[in-house]
């Protein structure tokens, strides 16, 4: 089982800065690539930004595009998620995300943080 860790988060000012960090780990796992995910109160989870392992791609939501930035190593299972010119509409619990396969194995496990609050207010 892979182990997910984020940190960071709190309160911030509209137009303020955050950073949000997430170390994976887990004996016997190659992780494959990582991310970060949002979700308020009545609504889905949403993809905010995700980097992969072997080329170090990335993909950003549209709303968050020129605004995060994702950037780390995430085949040791370490990513940052660097958030600036932030808006009331980005208050939502961020989760951290990495995928993740066995030496030789096919199947794609995915590992969950536990969450971290960002709220934009003034």
């Amino acid at each position: 089982q892979v182990q997910v860790v984020e940190s960071g988060g709190g309160l911030v000012q509209p137009g303020g800065s955050l950073r949000l960090s997430c170390e994976a780990s887990g004996s016997g796992f190659r992780i494959r690539a990582m991310g970060w995910y949002r979700q308020v109160p009545g609504k889905e989870r949403e993809m905010v930004a995700t980097i992969t392992s072997d080329e170090g791609r990335v993909r950003y939501a549209d709303s968050v595009l020129g605004r995060f930035f994702i950037s780390g190593d995430s085949a040791k299972g370490t990513v940052i998620l660097q958030m600036r010119s932030l808006e009331p509409e980005d208050t939502a619990v961020y989760y951290c995300q990495a995928k993740s396969t066995r030496p030789g194995r096919s199947y794609e496990y995915t590992s969950w943080g536990q969450g971290t609050q960002v709220t934009v207010s003034s």
